[in-house]
């Protein structure tokens, strides 16, 4: 019965009636698409920013790990000095004792030996202690982006929860409108205007003719068919893209 209802309530209406509910369905639910996109864009913000502060925290933590394990080399360094220190101590006090020239060469070799190490060990110490310095003042950079990312974190988190419940709202208000306008138009013409829709990028399937073109693809409308557009005697369409054409003064009408 409510179905046969609508039916006899859309036959009544005029092609100009048809084409000015299209119109407004189409700036209804062109409002829709910008509230969805704005809510959109902000988890991707969020997303990057999670993800950002991720690869910080990952880096730091590579650089302390990096810079532990650079303090453990330096005390292994210090112990084989140490190490080496002994045994120089060790060879001297043996080249008291020697019986002949060659133990005392051979001793002594060991002693130069042990203080190329030493030495060695002393330069490697200090590369490793410029390592930890240069990895220090990166540590310190990163953070301080960490931090100042955590902070845009938090406020776009605000923004996002505020844009959520705020649209959220609208949203629902706007979608209630699209469904009541759907409710006056034909079928056949609600799915040839969803299936344009679909097809169009922008999600324009009803455009007004501007500065003597189609508001959709921007080609060149000729003459006689503007008028043709602008009587509202049937529904047009743009030869190029397929879109809905109505006149500009439509878009001007409440």
């Amino acid at each position: 019965m409510a179905k046969a209802k609508k039916s006899a309530e859309v036959a009544e209406m005029t092609v100009a009636e048809k084409l000015k509910a299209l119109y407004d369905l189409q700036l209804v639910d062109t409002a829709i698409d910008k509230i969805r996109i704005l809510r959109g864009e902000l988890p991707l913000e969020v997303q990057d920013l999670e993800d950002e502060i991720e690869g910080l925290q990952t880096r730091v933590s590579k650089y302390d790990d990096d810079i532990e394990g650079l303090e453990k080399s330096i005390s292994g360094k210090k112990q084989e000095i140490t190490n080496a220190q002994e045994l120089i101590k060790k060879y001297e006090e043996q080249q008291n004792n020697v019986r002949n020239n060659r133990e005392y060469d051979s001793l002594s070799k060991e002693i130069e030996f042990q203080t190329l190490e030493i030495e060695l060990s002393e330069k490697r110490i200090r590369e490793f202690a410029v390592q930890i310095d240069e990895k220090k003042v990166v540590i310190e950079e990163s953070t301080g982006v960490l931090d100042e990312r955590k902070l845009d974190l938090d406020n776009k988190q605000k923004e996002l929860e505020d844009i959520v419940e705020e649209t959220k709202k609208e949203e629902d208000v706007m979608e209630k409108k699209s469904t009541n306008l759907e409710g006056i138009i034909e079928e056949r013409l609600i799915s040839a205007y969803k299936k344009i829709r679909g097809n169009a990028l922008n999600g324009l399937a009803v455009v007004p003719v501007e500065r003597d073109a189609c508001g959709g693809c921007f080609n060149k409308i000729p003459p006689q068919r503007q008028l043709d557009i602008a009587s509202r005697k049937k529904i047009i369409v743009c030869e190029y893209c397929g879109r809905i054409l109505v006149d500009s003064k439509l878009s001007e009408e409440k």
